[in-house]
Formats: structure tokens, C-alpha cells, sequence
């Protein structure tokens, strides 16, 4: 039984696995105000030893020993190349750029196309340090040995399309013309049909929860609203109308998102604007299941129905008992095995990369 299906059958609780909650009905009534207070498996190779999931030899900078001739000095040892933080080939198509001599990331940098974005898909060039072994953006002051360009092929946008590589390609292409390089790519029909497989296996593992809470009795005000929201960890978001529970990781999505009219944060005097819907909601790959953001976000709502005196409501209008949650807990917890057996668990960088 998929996810959705669970949900229809719990009377219409909202699980989305699209973006966004639609627009919100109002409902008019005098605003209550706020109290005023003080403010891929290893393998092994051809000798028996482990070699980890990543690129192939010849790019992942593994190279055979060459015999010294006799009677010549040692050559210097070549750092190994440590894995990119940024591109993984999980989810990136991934074309290298080779230099026959390094060159400087002054250089480097007034070759880089101007957008790094591919149509709806980012993408990340990043150099070899010839000193340190490390896959980084350019930057002055430093020179580099080689050069890897990794496009998206798949976020919540869909997969990347023929047109979207192509651009891709030509970027990347005039980069490496201009820094006196050769670029090689990946066969565009292989991206193209791994990106789509990719697509299809984000869309049946994605999941967004989301309760709309509506006032039993009067509206509230933005200041009453913020007042209680703080209790409970609530932190005004970058974007107008929203609050944010944050992560205790520093970067990190949120874990939770409390939402409102932008226009009541917008206003001349928000502190009095009258509003009349929240919608608590949780984008389950973005967080690890570690943090147990299911049950925070059930927490969160039972105590901000309590403080604010709400009802919990699917987008319908429908009030929803906390106790039906319990199923869709269950299903969540399929879900979060099918995604690490991807290789892409919940909260990963590659999780919230692909599910952006």
C-alpha cells in the first residue's frame, strides 16, 4: 500500500508528494492579541583489496607506480585526490576537464561561465589542487591540476532533459577552450535515461506532511502567533511568513516549518494583522530519521493547538485526530529504508540535493 493511499484512507490527512500546500481559505474574526511581555557495495580489485564506490581509476586519481630509471633522483610522492565534498556521481553527471600543465585559479575564474545552472539543474566545476589533492572551487592564489563539472540530473523540478545537457555541455565546453583544456562527457542518452530512472525513484520515495491549524474561537495576531511559536522553538525563517524550527546542525534545513500569510509580515503594522490559518509542515528527506522529525512534528502540533486554542485541520477543512498518525508513521518508516538503501538517506546531502 503506497503512502498517498494510507493517507486517503486516515480521511484525507495531508501527505503530499509535491511541492508546495495551495492557497489557504480565510475566515473572518475579530484578532486575538498577544500578551505583553518583555521581550554502491565495495568491491574488490584485481589484488584482494577494498576499493570504495566512487569514479573510476583513472579519475578518481589512483594510479599505477612507474618505475624510476636507474640511477634517477625519487620523484616527489603525488598527494592522493580526496573525494568532492560538492559532486557525487550518485546524482551528478560528472565530465572531466584535463590540462596538460596546471594552471592558476586566476585563470580558472575568468573562464567560468556565468550561471552555474543547466535550465532547471545546477551544476558545480571544481578544481584539483596541485598542492593539496583537493577537489575545490577555484580560487586565487591557488593552481590546478584538472578540472571536474558535475550537473544535477535529477531535484524536484524533474529529470534533466536532453535540452537542459546540452547547455550543460557548451558551458563546460567554453571553460575548458578557454583555460587550454580537453573535456570529455558522458554519452547523453545514458545520462538522459539514468536521470529519468533517477526521477522516477525520487517521486515514489518523496513526502511532505503538512496539518493546517484554524482558531476555535477569534483570529490570531502575527505578535500573539510569534509569542506562542518561540515557546516551542519557532524562529522567524529568511523568507516573509514563516517560522522555522532549526536544526541543531549549522546549515542544515530546518526541521520543521510553521507558515502564514507573507502579507501579515508584510504589513504596516504586522503585530495587529488578523490571521486565521498556519500550516505546519515537515519535508521528510531533508531531515535524518535520527532526529525523529515525525515526532516533532506531532509535538509541535499538540502543543501549539493547545497554546493558541487551534484545531488540527487537513487542507479540507477536516478536523484530524492525532492517534490516525501512528499508521503513517509506519509508512514513513519504509520510506526512510528504501531511500538509504539508495544510497541517498534522509537528511544526507544527496537527500536534499535531489529532493530540492
Amino acid at each position: 500500500m503506497t503512502l498517498t493511499v494510507m493517507l486517503a484512507i486516515l480521511g484525507g490527512l495531508v501527505l503530499a508528494a509535491v511541492i508546495g500546500h495551495g492557497a489557504w481559505t480565510a475566515r473572518k474574526a475579530g484578532p486575538r492579541q498577544a500578551v505583553q511581555q518583555p521581550q554502491v557495495e565495495p568491491q574488490l580489485d584485481g589484488q584482494g583489496e577494498r576499493v570504495e564506490p566512487g569514479l573510476a581509476p583513472e579519475l578518481d586519481g589512483s594510479e599505477p607506480p612507474v618505475a624510476a630509471e636507474p640511477g634517477a633522483p625519487p620523484a616527489a610522492p603525488r598527494l592522493p585526490r580526496k573525494p568532492s565534498a560538492r559532486i557525487d556521481a550518485l546524482i551528478d553527471a560528472i565530465a572531466m576537464v584535463t590540462l596538460e600543465s596546471p594552471v592558476s585559479g586566476e585563470m580558472a575564474l575568468q573562464h567560468l561561465p556565468p550561471s552555474r545552472r543547466a535550465g532547471t539543474k545546477p551544476f558545480h566545476i571544481e578544481g584539483l589542487n596541485a598542492e593539496s589533492g583537493d577537489w575545490e572551487l577555484p580560487s586565487p592564489g591557488q593552481r590546478y591540476g584538472e578540472f571536474q563539472a558535475g550537473v544535477q540530473i535529477a531535484n524536484r523540478s524533474g529529470a534533466l532533459n536532453e535540452i537542459e545537457y546540452s547547455e550543460f555541455v557548451q558551458k563546460i565546453q567554453a571553460f575548458a577552450e578557454g583555460i587550454g583544456a580537453f573535456a570529455q562527457f558522458p554519452d547523453m542518452l545514458e545520462v538522459v535515461a539514468g536521470a529519468r530512472e533517477l526521477d522516477q525513484f525520487a517521486g515514489a520515495h518523496d513526502a511532505q506532511l503538512a496539518m493546517v491549524l484554524r482558531p476555535r474561537t477569534v483570529a490570531w495576531t502575527l505578535g500573539f502567533v510569534l509569542q506562542m511559536a518561540a515557546k516551542h522553538g519557532f524562529v522567524p525563517g529568511a523568507i516573509p511568513g514563516r517560522l522555522v524550527l532549526p536544526a541543531a546542525e549549522e546549515g542544515a534545513p530546518p526541521i520543521l516549518i510553521l507558515s502564514f500569510d507573507a502579507q501579515a509580515a508584510l504589513a504596516e503594522n504586522p503585530q495587529q494583522s488578523p490571521l486565521r490559518e498556519l500550516v505546519l509542515s515537515l519535508d521528510v528527506p531533508q531531515t535524518p530519521a535520527t532526529l525523529e522529525p515525525f515526532a516533532a512534528w506531532q509535538e509541535a502540533a499538540r502543543g501549539l493547538s493547545r497554546d493558541i486554542e487551534a484545531e488540527i485541520c487537513d487542507d479540507r477543512g477536516h478536523v484530524l485526530s492525532l492517534h490516525a498518525f501512528a499508521a503513517i508513521g509506519q509508512e514513513l518508516n519504509g520510506l526512510y529504508d528504501a531511500l538509504a538503501a539508495r544510497d541517498v538517506p534522509a537528511g544526507s546531502l544527496a537527500a536534499r540535493r535531489l529532493f530540492s
